[in-house]
């Protein structure tokens, strides 16, 4: 079974709309985890329907080696993001897993990623769904 992990912090409002469009179209063939850097953005993550979640700089840390699929904000590879949240050795854990990293380019620090058009969260996960996951995980 395909594992994919979604990555959010703060409120995990990013998460959760990931979630719930990814089980829409996949269902239960696929394992959907969260992560969340905070318990309230886990909670909201299992609230959307994910099969199972954790939260926290070891959780991350340890769960990013054995997924296929890392779904989240491009910050999350950034250290000290999220007003901090996003912890040096959550980055690079996140970074260095084998995982393919499908990331959203969606920021609150002060980067501006060149030549993308500014796509609302909703459209932007229908493309990463449709163009990244739906051609690669048979269900």
């Amino acid at each position: 079974m395909v594992k994919i992990c979604v990555i959010d912090g703060q409120g995990g409002g990013i998460g959760s709309t990931i979630i719930k469009k990814v089980k829409a179209v996949f269902g239960e063939s696929i394992d959907l985890i969260a992560l969340g850097t905070n318990a309230i953005a886990t909670s909201q993550m299992l609230k959307a329907k994910a099969n199972k979640g954790a939260s926290g700089e070891n959780a991350i840390i340890h769960t990013v080696k054995k997924v296929d699929y890392i779904i989240g904000p491009v910050s999350i590879i950034f250290p000290n993001a999220m007003m901090g949240e996003i912890t040096p050795k959550m980055s690079e854990a996140i970074s260095s897993s084998s995982a393919l990293k499908l990331l959203l380019p969606l920021s609150q620090e002060n980067v501006k990623i060149i030549g993308l058009s500014s796509v609302p969260l909703p459209e932007l996960v229908d493309i990463l769904i449709e163009a990244y996951l739906i051609p690669f995980i048979k269900i």
